[in-house]
């Protein structure tokens, strides 16, 4: 199984490159069985929102 160290470096990276088909099952496995990492990644998903909605406001 999947530490949640790794699910959280793992998700971090989606950020920045496609994960493998193999990365992309393990870590849908371990956020099925881990509320902590899923809350983790709900949190990154509604910061990375709220980023791209303040630059879409920022006058140029």
């Amino acid at each position: 199984m999947m530490s949640c160290k790794k699910s959280t470096e793992l998700m971090s990276q989606q950020l920045d490159r496609k994960l493998s088909t193999m990365e992309t099952m393990a870590l849908r496995f371990h956020l099925m069985i881990c509320c902590g990492c899923t809350n983790f990644q709900r949190n990154m998903d509604f910061l990375r929102t709220a980023c791209k909605r303040l630059e879409e406001g920022k006058p140029e």
